[in-house]
């Protein structure tokens, strides 16, 4: 019988279904940089206009972007780039977003598919590369597989702990021809992120709560992560039981509610290192435990029950035991006890005299800092442009010492507020996570909190700025130094500042003007609230605010590697 070829399915390339997948999955803007491997994706992209692609000076600055994108909206963040230098360029964000577990789907090209393993032109192993800092990885080998695998990327992205998934397609696979079924759900036999609650740990929770005399809630990225800040903060404030925040978890918790005792850990706040050394009930919500909270492990919260509640159960006891594991989403988790302690009007132990020691403390006020005439205190800007901006304003930072006086002195009342390298710990994060944060909140104040060795980085995305009318505040604590690595050969290397001293600077405000931008030089104290207004006041101008700070300013409270958390230098 002859086959009626009007009813033949219509034949799609892989690039053309690659942009399908994208519109199917709801994705409207991807950040990325072209190179041979992936232009025929690029002439896709260029035939529509329901993907907005940006064009980055620099992969790291789009997965930087991609990743700020993600953690100050509710969507993923989407990258492309080409084979070799652009997959390998792109490591130092893939990895900082599976530190900090933040949801994007990196596709990088790939030399076509007879040429893998002949050390072609602009080839790399990105699948081998790769492997030990993504959640998962896929290679496209077939055009058929392109739109299932795909959307597996999103999923494994998106669910259980977030995390980034490297996508590696062959240049022959984008030019391939198939039908295109982008599916409506997937299955992974290796991969099941819902988990079943087990509801005799929450129930033993429960009971540690009723009767806690001294107990701490520490919570961490988690918590926003799951979209939990409303139930984590309604249950706390019914329990009326003291709060911390990892640097992650900042926002999860009103910043200016009395019961927050600010951040803890290396550099945290007095009172809550002192309540998590003493406590006998810590309550840690999608946190990890990582190596600058908890000093040295032995010391460690001694005589608290531990109730550790993750998505992750690798995270569970890993580095501190957990007396009462729970293992499920964090939100699921909050809920669950709302309903055995609120919803059943339970109510703990009384705590006056756990608030009175708490109280007491605080009287150490182990942020403080004296603000001097002559000389600008990196503090004080801080401090200044939370009172200026209201607390209302997102806030990125890069890494060092500005970064720290960021967490400790910007009061995040809400949830993806705070945008900023956690885990790795990587210079360079603040300016282009800064324009995903304006892309995801165009209408919203964004400011970049970054001192003058991280902005140089990747100041080169000054330039996608001006391309695309991004009007970033770049709030610049220039105190000439590598702030925190001289910090540190202050106290532990006797003062010997071996290449930390930052002696040929650019200048920043002709820096800025040269790619077509507004800059100001602030030296005097009293000239910096004028400078803060004035950028804030041009809406649809980059400012950048170069403050030149004290050199010597260093950042307290601190707890030296290996010390107990107790153990706190306090100035």
């Amino acid at each position: 019988m002859k086959q009626n070829i009007d009813n033949k399915q219509e034949l799609f390339t892989g690039a053309e279904i690659f942009v399908k997948c994208l519109e199917a999955e709801g994705i409207d803007l991807v950040f990325g940089y072209p190179g041979g491997a992936v232009l025929h994706i690029y002439d896709e992209l260029h035939k529509q206009n329901s993907v907005t692609h940006i064009l980055v000076r620099h992969e790291q600055g789009a997965v930087h972007a991609a990743e700020g994108f993600a953690k100050s909206s509710n969507k993923p963040g989407v990258v492309l780039v080409t084979s070799g230098p652009g997959a390998t360029n792109a490591i130092t964000g893939i990895a900082d977003a599976y530190m900090d577990s933040v949801p994007i789907v990196v596709f990088t090209g790939q030399v076509r598919t007879a040429l893998i393993g002949n050390d072609a032109f602009q080839e790399v192993d990105t699948v081998g590369i790769t492997r030990p800092c993504v959640k998962h990885n896929f290679m496209i080998t077939d055009v058929k597989d392109m739109a299932n695998t795909i959307k597996k990327a999103f999923y494994v992205a998106s669910t259980g702990r977030p995390g980034p998934v490297v996508v590696d397609i062959p240049k022959d696979i984008t030019e391939d021809k198939c039908e295109f079924v982008y599916p409506e759900k997937v299955s992974m036999r290796s991969y099941n992120p819902s988990v079943q609650i087990n509801d005799k740990d929450i129930d033993l929770a429960v009971e540690k709560i009723l009767k806690a005399k001294k107990p701490v809630i520490y919570a961490g990225g988690g918590v926003i992560n799951s979209n939990a800040s409303d139930e984590l903060t309604k249950l706390a404030k019914y329990l009326n039981f003291p709060v911390t925040n990892t640097l992650m978890g900042l926002g999860c918790f009103p910043g200016s509610d009395p019961q927050f005792l600010q951040m803890l850990g290396m550099h945290g706040s007095y009172e809550a290192n002192m309540a998590m050394h003493d406590c006998d009930l810590l309550i840690a919500v999608g946190a990890r435990f990582d190596d600058r909270i908890t000093g040295r492990l032995d010391k460690f919260s001694p005589n608290a029950t531990v109730v550790h509640i993750d998505v992750d159960p690798s995270s569970i006891s890993k580095n501190i035991k957990a007396h009462i594991p729970i293992n499920g989403d964090v939100k699921d988790c909050i809920n669950k006890i709302i309903k055995k302690t609120m919803d059943k009007k339970l109510k703990p132990m009384n705590l006056d005299s756990w608030w009175e020691q708490i109280n007491e403390w605080r009287k150490k006020d182990s942020f403080k800092y004296i603000q001097e005439k002559d000389i600008i205190k990196p503090q004080y800007v801080v401090d200044r442009l939370y009172e200026i901006t209201k607390g209302d304003a997102f806030i990125t930072s890069d890494v060092g010492q500005h970064q720290m006086w960021a967490a400790q002195l910007y009061k995040f009342n809400k949830p993806k507020r705070w945008i900023n390298s956690g885990g790795l710990g990587t210079m360079g994060f603040g300016l282009p996570s800064a324009m995903g944060v304006q892309f995801a909140n165009p209408d919203s104040l964004v400011c970049c909190i970054t001192g003058e060795a991280s902005i140089q980085m990747c100041i080169q995305e000054l330039s996608t700025c001006l391309q695309y009318g991004l009007p970033i505040k770049i709030i610049n604590l220039n105190n000439r130094y590598m702030g925190m690595v001289r910090q540190w050969q202050e106290f532990f290397y006797e003062k010997r500042y071996a290449m930390s001293y930052m002696d040929a600077l650019p200048d920043f405000v002709k820096l800025t003007e040269s790619y077509g931008h507004v800059g100001y030089k602030v030296e005097n104290p009293n000239d910096v609230d004028s400078a803060i207004i004035e950028a804030i006041n041009k809406k649809d101008k980059l400012v950048f605010l170069d403050f030149i700070t004290d050199p010597n300013e260093n950042v307290f409270p601190m707890i030296a590697t290996g010390a107990a958390h107790n153990k706190m230098i306090l100035s």
